[in-house]
């Protein structure tokens, strides 16, 4: 594929719904991603078809990103013993940053977020439940 047919796929995908991304991303690659994020899988469609035509990331940027080691949870930057808290439900909930996750009614998890999806019963960012991201 071309440069320009590549351009005019990933201006046609920036026009498509979740059905459409998916089908798209079928049409290339096989079975989608199991994601809901329209935004999210848009890039990496978007990505895939330009990095297929042009080469993905060079061999510096993949060392330079192998180096980088395993991504710290969003959150642990505040500090241990940092707390925060969300009203849930008619509920005050108190998350406490640890050294190794998060500790939410005696119990450690990894991430934020995954304190935040059981306080919620559903999936949530973390950062975004406990108001340290703004919505988009």
């Amino acid at each position: 594929m071309s440069g320009a047919q590549v351009a005019n796929l990933v201006r046609e995908v920036e026009g498509l719904d979740l059905d459409g991304l998916r089908t798209e991303w079928a049409r290339h690659y096989g079975a989608p991603p199991a994601l809901r994020s329209v935004t999210i899988l848009r890039l990496m469609l978007a990505w895939r078809l330009q990095a297929d035509t042009h080469g993905g990331l060079d061999s510096d940027t993949r060392r330079a990103l192998a180096k980088k080691g395993r991504i710290k949870a969003e959150g642990l930057e505040l500090g241990v013993g940092a707390r925060l808290t969300r009203q849930w439900q008619g509920r005050t909930h108190e998350v406490i940053v640890e050294a190794d996750g998060f500790r939410w009614e005696g119990r450690t998890y990894r991430s934020l977020s995954a304190a935040a999806t059981a306080i919620a019963g559903s999936r949530w960012n973390g950062p975004r439940f406990f108001g340290l991201r703004e919505a988009p």
